[in-house]
């Protein structure tokens, strides 16, 4: 399905292979290629969407487990996460290659440990649990399946530079990646939200029995009261055992996938890249990249949007079921989001070839302002929150596509300015990702931890004025402010679409004047 692996022994191998590279630019990347790489990337966002969406309602309301330990786990958890994408980076770039090569053993090595400690991740070990030990359980496995994560994720982002063909291929293929992406993205909130979500919809009914008219329940019927008690209890079962099947379903695609992009993507050298193993220490390669100022630019406004929209998708099930009265719809808001993100990412494409990448990025961000505002001041109406979710899925898909489009373009720009640095792109993609993961990590502890203060109660059918503003709060105006300082960072990125094509005639320019060199050493 693919070419060969690039296999070197020799610097004068490496020469040839990169004349084959230059002298065949015009060779576009087979959309077979494309494919197969783009559905590689379907496990990571099947899996961290369903944890975004839906692990603190699990560890709030399904395994009963206080705000502040959640909090902690999501905090410390991604924050672990985020300090292992920059050390795999590095240990990925200073691996050797194989015959399989140097980037897709990583992910395919990892991928069985990943599937079995995603899955362990929503087990439920006993239905009562001491707060040490639930504590301990699932900090144990969220720490170890974002670990797996990373090793896969982290390589398998990089690939994106080792794909062959030239800068529009590139974009193809960062396209396709995305659009795959978002379909993993719906495939795996509606697996998690269909299965679920009805176990949700049930207590909700049930606590309707509780909250009726606010009555004490001496005014209730006291059977009424007896069976909806014992409803919760073993919708509460029910819904401990959903978490699993799903998560079993979901590890079972990212076996798939992972199969998918082994059996059908090859490594191919890049300009001025070798693939040989990094030479660099650890300190001084990520030196030479935080002083890449276009760089720095891009990873901070990616955060800040970032943590704008992880803030609101975060709250989104608990804004939904506390606050807007729709829990027994939010899983179908969450499909309807998915669903329009995924059909608007070939009209970003469109528009990102037609006016360029900082010009799109704008407009799509530009969308989630208004959407957020509308959705935090109505309440209990339907209609406006499917429109509203469609609104936010466009968005979504423009925050998917055009940062991990952009950042190619940063990695060319530091290979012809830095033309001695060589074989950093794991470095690149991993603290790309360390930021990303980090930022989410911070909006999921600060947002449980602010639930906390505000006095919520986990499993309670009924929550205070004080955790109904906090939600409300937690879910517009916060990510609004981070998503305005973000954008503010993209007017800053100084790589434009004229700069662009400068890069690319710099790039071919250099990767000739490397050859020549290299052809007059081996000729001495």
């Amino acid at each position: 399905m693919g070419e060969p692996a690039a296999q070197s022994s020799g610097p004068r191998e490496n020469v040839l292979l990169a004349k084959g590279d230059s002298d065949h630019k015009a060779v576009k990347m087979p959309l077979c290629r494309k494919v197969c790489y783009a559905v590689g990337g379907a496990p990571y966002q099947m899996t961290s969407n369903a944890i975004g969406f839906f692990m603190q309602i699990f560890l709030l309301d399904v395994v009963q487990m206080e705000a502040f330990y959640v909090s902690l786990i999501l905090f410390l958890g991604r924050a672990w996460d985020a300090i292992t994408d920059p050390l795999v980076g590095y240990l990925v770039s200073r691996s050797g290659k194989t015959r399989f090569g140097k980037l897709i053993p990583w992910a395919v090595f990892s991928m069985p440990f990943g599937v079995l400690s995603y899955i362990l991740l929503w087990y439920t070990p006993q239905d009562t649990m001491s707060a040490g030990f639930s504590f301990t359980w699932y900090f144990t496995m969220y720490c170890l399946f974002q670990t797996f994560m990373s090793c896969y994720h982290v390589p398998y982002s990089s690939l994106n530079m080792f794909l062959g063909g030239d800068q529009r291929d590139r974009d193809s293929a960062t396209a396709y990646r995305m659009g795959v992406e978002v379909f993993g993205t719906l495939a795996g909130s509606a697996i998690q939200g269909q299965i679920v979500g009805v176990y949700h919809a049930r207590k909700a009914q049930a606590c309707n029995v509780h909250n009726t008219t606010d009555l004490s329940i001496a005014d209730l019927d006291a059977t009424m009261y007896q069976n909806a008690t014992s409803s919760i209890s073993d919708t509460l079962h029910n819904t401990r055992m959903a978490y699993v099947i799903a998560a079993v379903i979901i590890g079972g695609f990212y076996f798939l996938c992972c199969m998918v992009m082994f059996l059908g993507v090859k490594e191919q050298l890049a300009p001025l890249s070798t693939l040989d193993k990094l030479q660099m220490p650890y300190l001084s390669g990520v030196k030479c990249i935080v002083k890449h100022t276009p760089y720095i630019r891009l990873v901070f406004g990616f955060l800040f949007a970032s943590l704008a929209f992880q803030m609101a998708q975060g709250n989104f099930a608990l804004f939904c079921t506390h606050a807007a009265g729709l829990g027994a719809y939010f899983q179908h808001l969450v499909l309807i989001l998915l669903v329009a993100a995924t059909l608007s990412i070939p009209v970003w494409q469109i528009l990102l070839v037609k006016v360029g990448k900082k010009t799109t990025i704008f407009m799509g961000l530009s969308i989630y302002i208004p959407t957020l505002a509308i959705i935090a001041c109505v309440r209990s109406n339907l209609p406006v929150y499917v429109l509203m979710s469609i609104s936010a899925g466009s968005s979504l898909a423009a925050l998917y596509l055009l940062p991990w489009s952009m950042l190619p373009d940063v990695v060319d720009d530091f290979k012809v300015k830095n033309p001695t640095c060589k074989d950093l792109e794991p470095l690149f993609y991993s603290c790309y990702v360390f930021f990303n993961k980090f930022g989410g990590g911070m909006s999921l502890g600060i947002s449980t931890l602010a639930l906390h203060f505000a006095g919520y109660q986990p499993g309670a059918c009924k929550h205070n004025a004080a955790v109904i503003t906090t939600l409300r709060v937690l879910f517009a105006p916060v990510p609004i402010g981070l998503l305005l300082v973000g954008m503010l960072l993209f007017y800053f990125y100084p790589i434009n679409e004229e700069r662009r094509q400068e890069l690319k005639k710099e790039l071919e320019k250099a990767q000739e004047m490397e050859e020549r060199t290299m052809d007059v050493n081996m000729s001495l």
